[in-house]
């Protein structure tokens, strides 16, 4: 059997039944979603010993495009091969996961979280959306705090001056481009504090290194199913952006980028607090209020980084809803940034 397919006529009955170790009697695949860096099926069964749906993610495009992304997909298998089970996150059960020497193929074969439905960005979320989604964030920071088993794996390396020099240029060079695409959609201040921010980012990357955990690097809405009723249990997917990074850069890409700026003004403080007592309930020590809300201002630069790359380097196609999507992102942390001073520890 070979490990891993690229292609979802290969999800026959007889490969399904090697990998899942159970008789698969039928398959049918149904593409969803876009699948920018990536393609994902919900794979219909007739089996026993498994659910009748299940999620299967495949590598896409060609070799040249899979070269660009196969660090995203060496994260996203190692993350549910070696740290799913070591952290408390809610996120897919995984049923099989596979991947290439190369890393230009996997496959992964996951729980159907139907019907949990994703976010919206440009929308935002309300605000009992927001604490269970930081509640569920201490539970992927808190089982990993400060391990340095993390840098074993060989995805996750320990970042560089070099790295950090990369990274820094890369930002620079994707936010003079959004600066450019969306000049007529931005106000002022979020273009000079746009360029702000990149002028700094090479020098953030590598900034108070001694708290860190595994991160998933692009904890925001579309990234998260929800509860069709608004009630809790909120899910993270989509793990391609795994780290190993001071952990106050999720939780302020999350609620910079996901709550409307009034929401995130008047809450802020309540949802770190939150996060934190998550934290210290799940074990986390020496870690002081005052500190943790002082990461979550410095990590602010995260969702400038992230918004400008994505945006520039994206290969899926342009959109009104992906406009739409990357300016709320970019209004609402540029608003962050100007209210919480996060340039000034830089």
């Amino acid at each position: 059997m070979k490990a891993f397919v690229d292609d979802p006529d290969d999800l026959t009955p007889q490969w399904l039944s090697q990998a899942l170790q159970t008789e698969v009697r039928s398959v049918a695949a149904q593409r969803v979603g876009t699948g920018q860096t990536g393609a994902t099926y919900r794979l219909h069964l007739d089996a026993d010993g498994c659910p009748p749906t299940l999620i299967a993610k495949l590598s896409a495009g060609d070799e040249a495009a899979r070269t660009r992304v196969r660090v995203g997909y060496r994260r996203e298998v190692g993350f549910y091969r070696d740290l799913a089970g070591t952290v408390k996150v809610r996120t897919a059960g995984c049923r099989y996961a596979a991947i290439s020497d190369d890393a230009l193929s996997f496959t992964l074969l996951l729980d159907d979280l139907a019907p949990l439905v994703p976010g919206v960005q440009a929308q935002g979320c309300s605000l009992a959306q927001a604490e269970d989604a930081v509640r569920n964030l201490a539970g992927l920071h808190a089982p990993r705090w400060c391990d340095p088993a993390l840098f074993e794996l060989p995805y996750l390396p320990r970042p560089t001056e070099e790295d950090a020099k990369f990274l820094g240029e890369i930002m620079s060079a994707a936010t003079a481009q959004f600066v450019d695409r969306y000049s007529d959609d931005l106000d002022p201040a979020d273009i000079d504090t746009l360029r702000a921010a990149a002028a700094v980012g090479a020098r953030w990357q590598m900034t108070r290194p001694e708290t860190f955990t595994v991160l998933h690097g692009d904890y925001r809405l579309d990234n998260l199913l929800f509860p069709p009723d608004g009630g809790p249990g909120v899910v993270a997917v989509d793990w391609q952006t795994l780290a190993v990074a001071p952990p106050g850069r999720d939780l302020a890409y999350f609620l910079g980028t996901s709550l409307r700026t009034e929401d995130r003004r008047a809450a802020e403080r309540d949802l770190v607090r939150t996060y934190h007592e998550a934290l210290v309930a799940a074990g986390v020590g020496d870690y002081s209020l005052d500190q943790c809300f002082e990461d979550y201002r410095l990590g602010q630069i995260q969702a400038p980084f992230v918004t400008t790359v994505g945006c520039i380097y994206a290969t899926g196609e342009r959109t009104r809803a992906s406009d739409e999507m990357f300016l709320a992102m970019a209004r609402r942390s540029c608003a962050a940034i100007r209210d919480l001073g996060s340039l000034d520890l830089l």
